[in-house]
C-alpha cells in the first residue's frame, strides 16, 4: 500500500528529526552548526542505491571509488573549526560536495579541491541548484592546498594523511585552524585539530576516525 503525499511528506519529516537528533547525541551541539545540517539536505548529494539510506549516520559510497562522511563526523569537523562568519575556508577533498555546503552557510566564502573532475563537476550542479554562490570548486591536487588564494581562516581536510601537510599548515592564517585526519593506515586514524600560532602550532587529537587517503596528482576520471 503506498503512502499519501501527506503521508510521505511526515514521513520525511521524522526522518529529518530522528537526523538532528542524532546529531547531537554525537556530540555536534553547536547551534550555528545544526541549523546549518538542518538546512542543506544530505539528500540532494546522495544518488542511486543508496537514496533511501540518507538520513542514516553513516558514510556511503559515491563515485570515483569515494565516500561521503557520516553526518555526524561532518558535524564534528565543521564544529571543530570553529567558522566565523567573515571566514575564509578551504576545504581538501570536495567529494559530494555535502561538507562544502554546510560550511558555506557558516562562513563567507569556500574554495573546495578535489582530484577527480568528475566530483567537482557533480558537485558544482549542486552548488548551482542550491543557488550557493560563496562556493568555487577546483580539479586540483589538494595536499598543495591554493597558495594563489590562501591565506585561509581555516582548514578541512576530508582524507587522511600520514602528517598534516606542510604546504597547507603554511597557508594557516596565524590563528587559523586545521582539522585533518592524520594516520598511516585504513584501520588507525585520529582527527586532529591544529591551531597556528604567533610561533609554531598546537594539535590537538580529537576523535579516532576512517577515512579514504589523502593522494597526489590528479585522479583519471
Amino acid at each position: 500500500m503506498s503512502l499519501s503525499a501527506s503521508e510521505e511528506e511526515d514521513a520525511l519529516a521524522e526522518r529529518k528529526m530522528r537526523f538532528l537528533f542524532a546529531l547531537r547525541s554525537k556530540g555536534v551541539t553547536d547551534a550555528r552548526v545544526l541549523t546549518a545540517m538542518e538546512r542543506v539536505d544530505r539528500g540532494h548529494f546522495i544518488k542511486g542505491l543508496f537514496a533511501d539510506r540518507t538520513y542514516e549516520d553513516m558514510p556511503l559510497p559515491i563515485a570515483c571509488g569515494q565516500t561521503i562522511s557520516q553526518p555526524s563526523v561532518v558535524g564534528l569537523m565543521t564544529q571543530a573549526l570553529h567558522i566565523l562568519p567573515r571566514d575564509t575556508v578551504l576545504e581538501v577533498g570536495t567529494g559530494s560536495g555535502y561538507q562544502a555546503a554546510i560550511v558555506a552557510q557558516l562562513a563567507r566564502r569556500v574554495y573546495t579541491v578535489d582530484r577527480h573532475r568528475r566530483l567537482v563537476r557533480e558537485a558544482n550542479e549542486v552548488f548551482l541548484r542550491l543557488n550557493l554562490s560563496n562556493i568555487t570548486a577546483f580539479v586540483a591536487d589538494g595536499s598543495f592546498g591554493l597558495p594563489d588564494q590562501g591565506p585561509f581562516d581555516k582548514i578541512l581536510v576530508t582524507a587522511a594523511a600520514e602528517d598534516p601537510p606542510g604546504p597547507l599548515l603554511a597557508q594557516l592564517k596565524i590563528g587559523g585552524i586545521m582539522v585533518v585526519p592524520v594516520g598511516q593506515s585504513d584501520a588507525v586514524q585520529t582527527l586532529i585539530k591544529v591551531t597556528r600560532l604567533e610561533k609554531g602550532y598546537d594539535y590537538e587529537e580529537l576523535r579516532p576516525v576512517r577515512f579514504v587517503p589523502l593522494l597526489e596528482g590528479l585522479g583519471l576520471d
